[in-house]
């Protein structure tokens, strides 16, 4: 699809002309394909089976591949949507985590309420409980906006890190309400927020209208121009950083809603998907958000397990998940981050990253604690336990894993070993079809491992493979929203935020 033209305004022209790179080089991650009419297919409900069902009785494979080594850890088309609630693929069986039905991962449904999610408590994990004065103020501030379709509170503001030398012992806030000030105690910072909203250009018509301040020269050229340059280019975000609401100082990312749970499912960019890998205080939902973060959530789970060996602890596993949007970000390697900012995270909220994956990872066959200790009661909330795991490497297993990595990432990891494989071009294309998400009739298919898979799976090099379509995932959307940082928020604003940054790496290193 064509990609619309640029408003020809004599300042916005200059700026384009200043940079090349990011109106250039970066074309072909353009955006505009989210606004053609939104897909409604019908498929029948898939077949029953899980992905346990399936890794218990595997095929004939090699024998299992030497111990990997533990490492640091295109704009494809929409997945096929289905109309209605999930179908149960087969009765819900007893088991210790019901609210993860057989078979949700292998439906899609297009869905008009929670009432149509596959469990009542499907989901649940997601939902980080706080502290109710400062949830009922962050609410406050979500509300001086247009109406907004999904919304989260990030970051260090709101989940405050582990103790660093570069803590900030002043608010920054102006005036802020006493709910922020008690919860900041001590080290007050800006509050990060994401904004989904269903219709770009109409949000930042009634934004402009309402908070034309928090816009750099690009507010001036109306709300199609910013609304182009956000959604066409980079991870199809706009931030405008360092706006005062209700007293309190914040920055707030505007993205499209088809493009935040594109990225959740699919992994194109993980610039938001990989936000909502950490804890993150969710304020306004969607259903069909909350099914497609489930399924980033899971997805992190196995493309960390990828990367580790066969024996680990469950902070190994969850700072492996942290780290995963942070591989190839420019920003580190510019020294723009706490150094430790990853290992910061996780210590301080070991609770809330058990919360979001415990039962994840449990509904896995091929992993599980070692440690005697998680069979005592309460052992969630003791924050000085770091239980062992362990995986097994078996190929049928790990083949599963990898043919359930979201589309975008697999076919990074596909054509990798294509290439070391010496696979040609027309049984590479067979192949693909063959694994692809949608059947014939543009349903959802079983996602169950073929021999590419497997074949894959039993490589010795699969995580350093792995670690590389990470790097190739983030790097090129985080230096796109980098530079569009000068646009979006104006020279002056993107500057502040950069030596703000840098300065807090330099005082913790």
């Amino acid at each position: 699809m064509a990609l619309p033209a640029l408003v020809s305004a004599r300042g916005f022209q200059s700026v384009v002309a200043g940079h090349t790179l990011l109106l250039g080089q970066i074309a072909w991650y353009r955006r505009s394909h989210l606004f053609g009419n939104r897909r409604q297919l019908a498929s029948q409900a898939a077949t029953a089976s899980s992905e346990k069902a399936s890794a218990e009785t595997p095929p004939n494979s090699s024998a299992p591949p030497s111990t990997p080594p533990s490492i640091t850890p295109s704009t494809p088309a929409r997945s096929p949507q289905l109309t209605g609630p999930f179908t149960p693929s087969s009765p819900v069986s007893d088991v210790a985590n019901q609210s993860l039905p057989p078979g949700w991962e292998d439906q899609l449904p297009l869905l008009d309420d929670f009432s149509q999610l596959p469990h009542k408590d499907f989901g649940k994990n997601q939902v980080i409980e706080i502290n109710e004065e400062f949830k009922r103020s962050l609410r406050a501030i979500m509300r001086q906006f247009p109406p907004i379709s999904f919304a989260f509170a990030y970051g260090s503001g709101v989940f405050p890190q582990a103790a660093s030398g570069s803590r900030i012992t002043t608010s920054p806030h102006p005036n802020p309400p006493e709910a922020i000030l008690k919860w900041q105690q001590g080290g007050g910072k800006m509050i990060d927020f994401i904004f989904a909203t269903k219709f770009t250009q109409h949000f930042h018509s009634l934004n402009l209208n309402r908070h034309r301040d928090h816009y750099s020269f690009l507010g001036s050229l109306g709300s199609g121009v910013v609304s182009h340059v956000q959604d066409a280019y980079g991870a199809g975000a706009y931030f405008n950083p360092y706006v005062t609401v209700n007293g309190t100082l914040i920055k707030y990312g505007v993205v499209n809603l088809e493009t935040l749970q594109r990225d959740l499912q699919e992994w194109d960019t993980l610039y938001l998907a990989g936000r909502l890998h950490k804890p993150v205080k969710i304020l306004t939902e969607d259903p069909n958000i909350r099914v497609a973060n489930q399924r980033n959530l899971m997805a992190a789970v196995r493309c960390s397990l990828l990367l580790l060996g066969p024996n680990f602890t469950e902070k190994q596993l969850y700072t492996t998940i942290a780290s995963l949007s942070y591989q190839g970000d420019p920003r580190m390697a510019l020294g723009s981050e706490h150094p430790h900012k990853i290992s910061n995270i996780v210590t301080a909220q070991l609770r809330n990253f058990r919360q979001l994956y415990h039962d994840l990872i449990v509904s896995l066959p091929n992993v599980h604690y070692t440690d005697p200790r998680a069979a005592q009661p309460g052992w969630h909330d003791d924050l000085d336990l770091d239980l062992r795991m362990a995986q097994d490497l078996d190929p049928a297993f790990r083949g599963n894993m990898v043919r359930r990595l979201p589309k975008a990432f697999r076919q990074k990891l596909y054509f990798l070993y294509q290439r070391k494989f010496g696979i040609s071009g027309r049984e590479f294309e067979d192949m693909l079809k063959a694994s692809a998400d949608e059947d014939a009739s543009g349903g959802v298919k079983k996602q169950v491992a073929g021999p590419f898979d497997r074949r894959v799976a039993a490589e010795p090099d699969l995580p350093e493979m792995v670690a590389k379509c990470v790097i190739q995932t983030v790097k090129w959307p985080s230096m796109v929203q980098t530079l569009k940082g000068p646009l979006t928020a104006g020279p002056a604003r993107a500057w502040r935020y950069v030596r703000e940054k840098r300065e807090k790496g330099r005082r913790s290193s």
